[in-house]
């Protein structure tokens, strides 16, 4: 079973190449011109042990524009390439769970590859409101894109934390490996849909 996605997206304001391997070990070469973003792809797919290779450009970089529609359309580009990854979802064990600690933050994700896209985000203030480039109130905007162009039902809890870094970090390394959990195959089960209704 080969799990890949090969993805390009362009619009007025965004151009964006995607390739996503499901069954890779977490390598990447990510481009976006937002350099903390970046970092946080990095992670996303090194935890997830997806392989991602991507090239964002947009209005960032050619008209000064704030980093709102990188950062969003790269979220939508990656749920889009993982949605068709999955195909039919044969097999996969569906939901996935996880918490990482982060120094002094505790944050979990809970989700479930449902077809059901719902994202519900609960975090302590982001008291840092620019990370370098990133803005930080785009963290709900990147995961609800994501988990709903992705057909996933999503519940990511900060439970605490006052470094906005460690929170941000927190957020994208629980979500990796909960999303790393729930795509697994079962080998009990590698021809059947995980769903009592026989589709997702």
């Amino acid at each position: 079973m080969t799990r890949t996605s090969t993805l390009t997206r362009n619009t007025k304001e965004t151009q964006i190449k995607l390739t996503l391997s499901l069954d890779g070990t977490g390598q990447s070469n990510i481009t976006t011109g937002i350099g903390f973003f970046d970092h946080m792809l990095t992670l996303l797919a090194f935890h997830s042990d997806f392989d991602i290779t991507l090239e964002t450009h947009g209005d960032y970089e050619s008209a000064g524009m704030d980093p709102h529609h990188i950062i969003e359309d790269t979220a939508i580009a990656l749920g889009k390439a993982i949605d068709e990854a999955l195909a039919d979802r044969k097999g996969i064990t569906r939901y996935g769970s996880f918490t990482i600690p982060m120094d002094e933050a505790l944050v979990t994700t809970d989700l479930d590859i449902s077809g059901r896209p719902y994202l519900v985000f609960n975090t302590p203030t982001l008291e840092n409101p620019k990370l370098g480039g990133y803005d930080s109130e785009m963290t709900e905007e990147f995961f609800r894109a994501l988990t709903y162009n992705a057909g996933i039902t999503a519940h990511i809890n900060a439970h605490y934390g006052k470094n906005t870094h460690h929170l941000i970090e927190g957020m994208f390394k629980s979500y990796a490996r909960a999303l790393k959990a729930a795509v697994t195959i079962d080998s009990k089960k590698v021809d059947i849909i995980p769903s009592s209704k026989g589709v997702l």
